[in-house]
């Protein structure tokens, strides 16, 4: 896997230029605008282009002009996902629609009274996770487990547009703090979320082939859930057509419970999800070291 620097393609200034076009335009035009905001990422936004280009190109097998054509909706759909989440938060939910793949087994991991970990990635919007939890199931016990050094200005700045979001974030520190509180999460029957297709550089990780090569994923997240026997289900929140949100939760039954074969299992599903989904996988770095 190409190196990723621990941080996330946009910034607090990109989000407040979106708050201000939906507050003084509307949605709509917000959408008008990511016409032109993709068409610069295109062209400027060299190596992510290029990264987005390998994976239409080689990973799906996609001909040079539609793996083009399939980089630029791929940035246009982020920038949907993005003004999305703001939109959402703000007021407009009503706009949009939420389907529940799954959910119920959120409840029946709970009645096991182990915790559990949900396992994503950088794909669709997990942002609106709170959303599915407040009809569904309670946040107060969702725990996002994250890395990325740049979410948590994003985070205050978009608290303090919409209002504190009630999922709770553990960050994971260099004092390794971070492993008390997953402990105390799981022992308070909570559930660790985990975006498991990217590692930091000092992560102890497994090598395994993913979509046609070898790439290297955590061992933090496999591991804790093997070794403590923790139920896991694989989810993942999908934009689709019309202002429509698709929930899909998977359980994870294993015969054999392993950390290697969870992660064989995590990754089947994931790719699955962008196979039907293309257009939202946000690595947008060399994952799979194709021109390094």
């Amino acid at each position: 896997m190409g190196n990723w620097k621990g941080q996330s393609r946009g910034t607090v200034l990109g989000l407040r230029v979106y708050v201000f076009i939906i507050n003084f335009f509307g949605l709509y035009a917000s959408y008008f605008v990511l016409f032109f905001v993709a068409f610069y990422f295109l062209f400027f936004a060299f190596n992510s282009t290029k990264s987005v280009y390998y994976f239409f190109r080689k990973r799906l097998g996609y001909s040079k002009f539609r793996a083009v054509l399939n980089v630029y909706i791929s940035y246009f759909t982020f920038g949907k996902i993005q003004l999305d989440r703001v939109a959402i938060a703000s007021g407009l939910k009503h706009k949009y629609s939420f389907e529940f793949d799954g959910i119920g087994h959120i409840e029946n991991l709970l009645e096991q009274k182990k915790g559990g970990i949900l396992l994503t990635a950088h794909i669709g919007n997990f942002n609106l996770a709170k959303h599915f939890f407040d009809h569904k199931s309670n946040h107060q016990i969702v725990n996002l487990v994250v890395t990325d050094l740049e979410h948590q200005e994003i985070k205050n700045y978009l608290d303090s547009v919409t209002g504190k979001s009630a999922v709770k974030l553990i960050i994971l520190k260099d004092d390794l703090s971070h492993i008390f509180e997953m402990h105390r999460a799981l022992k308070n029957n909570e559930l660790l979320v985990f975006a498991a297709d990217r590692y930091t550089a000092d992560a102890k990780t497994f090598t395994i082939n993913f979509m046609g090569d070898p790439v290297k994923f955590p061992q933090g997240p496999f591991k804790l859930a093997a070794r403590n026997s923790i139920p896991v289900l694989f989810v993942h929140i999908m934009r689709e057509k019309k202002f429509h949100y698709h929930f899909y939760a998977k359980p994870y039954n294993p015969e054999k419970n392993d950390a290697k074969n969870l992660l064989k299992a995590y990754l089947e599903n994931l790719e699955i999800m962008l196979k039907k989904y293309p257009h939202q996988w946000y690595n947008y770095y060399d994952y799979w070291n194709d021109y390094s």
